[in-house]
């Protein structure tokens, strides 16, 4: 973790994470890249320690799409010891006004709330204010960082970003493995949406990549076999009686025979070139695994996700992998059916197993949202906002996850972010009016909320008693 204050807004992040032996660079050595690299990033000498000041450049190269695989260029793997740190951040930042210690990781309390301030909503700080002085921190060393901060301006991550450093490299890129042209199986689970379905199919036999195989796991109520008849695909087709999401990937995943496995869903649209450009992406990147974007259709895509990135989230509704990443992380987690985030979990697997995975931007996918059919019908569409009243809040496989891999206190500093917020409905989000009445809101209904807390606690305690549902993949 970059900054100690990262853990109350992005508890459950990736990169909060780090395994024995990890070696990408994911936050990188600001005096390590070139001159063309840093100059995308705004150095402030505002922090009070020298780590607090690298950490600050190495969040921003990690958002504004700087990718390194040499261990060289990481911030922590290559320091031996934090005798050798201090003494290279000291030959660094001579002649700054900045104090150096021997702590790798940033506990100074004025550069964390200076961090809050640069990158997040002022209103976080008040949060993360409240939060520790309810936590039995030391309050007059909280407020006096709270007020050093307070005229700190927040910075723009995505104003200037590595595309315009490696647009021109990746354009020209002549992929061997888009010519080797190995085979890839897109995988694709359906319920009740022939009539999305179709499209979908359309855009796939459009394809520029042509050696690809797409398996469809239909779980449909009334089965329509003459649907998959004529299409210009190699088309396999599973029939599933059960109405179960992750079965249906696992057992895709299973009868696939391409090197190359891509996930996509029955209501989105794909470009001619979506399999090339996660191949490309792959190849160029030497990464393990290419996360396409999701952007509603007749919008355009996100500008946090216009750029090459690393991936903080997998999505099985549009990203390629290798096959053999399931030979060592097993199949999709069967404790999520009908619930949210099994493709949340096997990421952050991925993750901790040392698989990387690249956000692509060129690989995407425009979601037409379907009303009817799919998650819809079987599960929870919204992780923290429940159908009935006295229904769990969250989603009971989300503190599953949370408590599973990031422990309980984590889980509850999860909570108490995100609830609030699940008073709104999800299309709402960006109303600040609606953020206001729902932060009042909170706090006349609290009663009810915690009462919805417990049940998705006492249903997660479950869930961790009972264990992973990860079944192995065969070798063929």
């Amino acid at each position: 973790m970059l900054f100690a204050f990262l853990k109350y807004i992005k508890p459950t992040w990736y990169y909060n994470l780090t395994t024995p032996g990890q070696f990408v660079p994911y936050f990188v050595d600001y005096c390590k890249l070139n001159a063309a690299e840093q100059d995308i990033l705004k150095i402030d000498d505002g922090y009070c320690t020298a780590e607090g000041l690298l950490a600050d450049a190495a969040y921003q190269a990690w958002y504004k799409g700087i990718i390194k695989r040499d261990p060289k260029f990481s911030l922590y793997a290559n320091v031996s010891t934090k005798r050798e740190y201090k003494t290279r951040v000291i030959e660094l930042f001579k002649g700054h006004n900045v104090k150096v210690s021997e702590d790798v990781f940033v506990k100074n309390i004025n550069d964390n709330y200076r961090f809050i301030r640069r990158y997040f909503n002022p209103a976080i700080a008040w949060y993360i204010l409240l939060v520790r002085l309810f936590s039995i921190h030391n309050p007059v060393r909280e407020v006096i960082g709270f007020i050093r901060s307070i005229m700190v301006k927040r910075v723009d991550l995505y104003h200037i970003t590595s595309w315009v450093l490696l647009k021109e490299e990746f354009d020209s890129f002549n992929s061997q493995l888009v010519k080797q042209q190995p085979k890839v199986s897109v995988i694709i689970p359906t319920l009740n949406r022939y009539s999305y379905l179709k499209n979908i199919l359309r855009d796939l036999e459009k394809q520029q990549y042509t050696n690809f195989e797409v398996i469809i796991c239909d779980q449909s109520d009334i089965f329509d076999e003459n649907f998959y008849k004529g299409w210009n695909l190699d088309l396999k087709l599973i029939r599933q009686q059960e109405k179960a999401l992750w079965l249906a990937r696992n057992s895709a995943v299973e009868v696939s025979n391409g090197p190359f496995i891509a996930f996509s869903e029955d209501d989105v649209r794909i470009d001619p070139d979506w399999i090339q450009q996660h191949i490309k992406c792959i190849d160029f990147f030497k990464a393990d695994i290419s996360a396409g974007v999701f952007f509603p259709e007749g919008s355009e895509i996100p500008v946090h996700n216009s750029y090459f990135r690393w991936a903080d989230q997998f999505a099985t509704g549009n990203a390629m992998l290798k096959r053999d990443v399931f030979f060592r992380t097993g199949l999709f987690d069967r404790q999520f059916e009908k619930q949210r985030s099994g493709d949340g979990e096997f990421g952050l697997r991925c993750y901790l197993f040392g698989y990387t995975s690249v956000s692509n931007p060129l690989a995407f996918s425009r979601d037409v949202k379907a009303s009817t059919g799919g998650l819809r019908e079987t599960g929870s569409w919204d992780s923290f906002r429940p159908t009935r009243v006295f229904a769990p809040r969250p989603v009971p496989s989300i503190l599953y996850l949370t408590r599973e891999y990031f422990g309980n206190h984590l889980a509850i500093l999860m909570l108490m972010f995100s609830l609030p917020g699940s008073l709104i409905p999800y299309k709402y989000k960006a109303n600040k009016g609606l953020k206001i009445l729902a932060y009042f809101s909170f706090f006349l209904i609290w009663p009810l909320l915690i009462l919805q807390v417990l049940l998705s606690w006492q249903r997660a305690g479950k869930k961790i008693k009972e264990g992973h549902m990860i079944k192995t993949l065969s070798v063929k």
